[in-house]
């Protein structure tokens, strides 16, 4: 019975082994079939490189042996760079992502770009000369090209290309993780960059090439699915994915007709929200910059929590009690409508930024001096949507709402009251020195209050009036009805306007995917509508001075500009209708007032009537459906009794 026993428990044994030596060889044979598929999905990265270089090496002999000052040798030079383009578009879905900043010597729009980058809150912006293949275009566009200036704009595009075969980069492909990430990018750019010439600077290839990166992209999706089975993309994904192909090959070839608001609506958007959700469910992580900004949690591109510019919790960034934030909140809409913040007790944030005309003054072209007698050198910009631009102000001054408030408080020019004093006087008063003082104990890195605590307060109440949608963004999330005019306007926008590649979806401003930086343009803005010279007004070269920086402003935001007149940085225009005339004219070298370094092209947009018409109730969907506070009632009284006779927003 023993031997019987022993008998049956070997067997068991080698049961059990054979059983684990079973799984293991198909461990091993899985694990071999999984490395030479990844190996394969690497392999495509690898190849296409292969195929650039060759592709750029083919464009740099050509020009060497062509002759470039007769149309003939500019015409056999720029089919090369098509080739090249478009090989490069392939290559774009990893490229973009995996080095940012290098891609832009392979593609950079710009020759010469100062970095604005959200980078610039921790040290100073740093020039980065761009080169490749869009600038070798416009380049061969230009009077009398000199082959060496092209032939370094095409070398410095084969050096950058480089850095894409080394190790810290093919790595990357190893896993899932980068692949989702760089989808992600590519599916914002899509919506936001790639059908609007913003780096393909021939308007007869964008939506060509947009046809062709679509079905790269494809291969490369099919590639990853094979070598990266435990983390797919669904069946669903792929089948809407291979929709917007269906939808892109239907469409006319030329730009200006392409329904950029149906292929946004129906396939980029869902989309992005799929891609999303696969970041979330395959616990995706990124080791990246270019995600700094950007909200794993959003499921919309059109949703204002896509990503994070500014914080307007400031020093109460880790209070997350809803009662707490109400109280801080309150107190933050008593401070905003208290003229107490000023040297005078005049004057409060509400002077020059009433909640009823949108957080602006649409009374002047600038806003009334501290003195009351002049007026400030700028218009007063919405305080909506601020928290989406990393850096404020029209010159890029200021990397934080609270610093930006300081400033006003402290400015003399505006609200003009010492630090110490602002202080001093708020403490004088019994509800905010009791409220400030229950605030404490939620920034103990803080002994006493601060102006930070105050000025956080503010910010933290206007912040609030960022979080509402437009009819465009209900459009686009849910599908509802707005118009077919509206939907030309935007589509005007996204093409022959080229409002699009300066206002960037979905906020409409200068942050453009990957949401980290913020773009400054140079439109040549006038003094006056006679058009009998420029602006004055310096710009960011105040900030950074360059050559390019001169007369450059932020691209802000064009929601709720029907309410946020006058326009431009000295409030010059009154009217959306005179915005559109002037960039339909080519802005201010369009009117012949010769600025050095525009950014925006001097060549008429050739608008018609109609087409203006739309674009102007385009932009009048992105009306924000804002629901105001009333003003408060009375202010707190302080126990200094000349201060208790003070007006609720101020006297002026």
């Amino acid at each position: 019975m023993k031997r019987e026993i022993v008998r049956i428990s070997n067997m068991k044994k080698t049961c059990i082994v054979i059983v684990v030596l079973f799984i293991t060889v198909l461990c091993s044979f899985s694990f071999k079939k999984q490395k030479e598929t990844t190996r394969l999905y690497v392999s495509g990265y690898i190849q296409g490189m292969r195929e650039l270089n060759e592709n750029q090496k083919t464009l740099l002999d050509l020009i060497q042996h062509t002759d470039i000052s007769s149309a003939a040798g500019i015409e056999k030079v720029k089919e090369q760079i098509g080739v090249t383009r478009s090989n490069l578009k392939g290559l774009d879905f990893w490229l973009r992502y995996l080095e940012p900043v290098v891609y832009k010597r392979i593609n950079g729009p710009l020759p010469v770009e100062w970095e604005t980058e959200v980078f610039e809150k921790f040290e100073k912006p740093y020039k980065r000369e761009g080169a490749g293949l869009t600038l070798a275009e416009l380049y061969l566009d230009e009077e009398h090209p000199q082959k060496d200036s092209l032939l370094k704009l095409i070398e410095a595009s084969l050096i950058a290309t480089n850095t894409y075969k080394a190790d810290s980069i093919t790595s990357q492909l190893q896993d899932h993780h980068h692949f989702f990430l760089a989808n992600r990018l590519y599916l914002l750019n899509l919506a936001a960059i790639y059908t609007t010439g913003f780096e393909c600077p021939d308007t007869k290839r964008i939506i060509p090439e947009l046809r062709s990166m679509l079905l790269d992209v494809k291969r490369i999706y099919a590639r990853f699915n094979e070598g990266f089975a435990s983390t797919p993309l669904s069946e669903s994904y792929l089948s809407l994915y291979n929709s917007a192909i269906e939808f892109a090959g239907k469409q006319p070839d030329d730009y200006i007709q392409f329904d950029h608001f149906t292929f946004i609506r129906d396939y980029i958007n869902p989309l992005f929200g799929a891609n999303q959700q696969f970041i979330n469910q395959y616990r995706v992580f990124t080791k990246s910059y270019v995600d700094y900004s950007l909200n794993n949690a959003s499921t919309s591109i059109f949703s204002k929590d896509l990503y994070f510019g500014q914080s307007g919790k400031g020093i109460f960034r880790r209070v997350n009690d809803p009662a707490v934030l109400k109280e801080i909140e309150r107190i933050g809409k008593l401070l905003f409508f208290d003229p107490i913040l000023s040297g005078n007790n005049q004057r409060s944030c509400n002077s020059c930024h009433k909640p009823g005309e949108y957080f602006t003054d649409t009374s002047r072209a600038t806003s009334l001096h501290y003195d009351r007698q002049t007026s400030l050198p700028r218009n007063s910009p919405s305080l909506i949507n601020a928290t989406y631009n990393h850096l404020l102000m029209m010159d890029g001054k200021h990397i934080s709402l609270q610093n930006q408030t300081k400033d006003v408080i402290t400015n003399p020019q505006e609200l003009g009251c010492g630090e110490k004093e602002v202080v001093q006087k708020i403490l004088d008063c019994a509800e905010y020195k009791k409220a400030f003082r229950s605030f404490l104990r939620y920034t103990p890195q803080e002994t006493e209050i601060t102006l930070e605590h105050i000025t956080s307060a503010i910010t933290m109440y206007y912040s609030k009036f960022s979080n509402y949608y437009a009819a465009f963004d209900e459009a686009m999330n849910e599908k509802k009805d707005i118009g077919n005019s509206v939907k030309q306007g935007f589509n005007i926008f996204m093409s022959k306007a080229q409002c699009g590649t300066c206002h960037f979806i979905p906020q409409f401003n200068g942050v453009k995917p990957p949401y980290i930086g913020s773009e400054f343009e140079v439109l040549g803005v006038p003094a006056d509508t006679g058009f009998t010279r420029l602006s004055a007004d310096k710009g960011r070269y105040g900030i950074n001075p360059a050559f390019e920086t001169l007369g450059a402003f932020r691209t802000g935001t064009i929601r709720n500009a029907e309410h946020t007149k006058p326009y431009m940085h000295n409030g010059v225009f009154t009217t959306l209708e005179q915005v559109v005339d002037f960039y339909d004219a080519g802005g201010g070298a369009g009117k012949k007032l010769k600025p050095a370094n525009q950014t925006l092209s001097p060549d008429s947009l050739r608008l018609t009537a109609s087409e203006k018409k739309n674009l102007v109730l385009f932009i009048k969907s992105l009306n924000e459906k804002i629901t105001f506070d009333p003003l408060p009632e009375k202010l707190p009284a302080s126990k200094n009794k000349s201060l208790n006779s003070r007006k609720v927003g101020g006297e002026y």
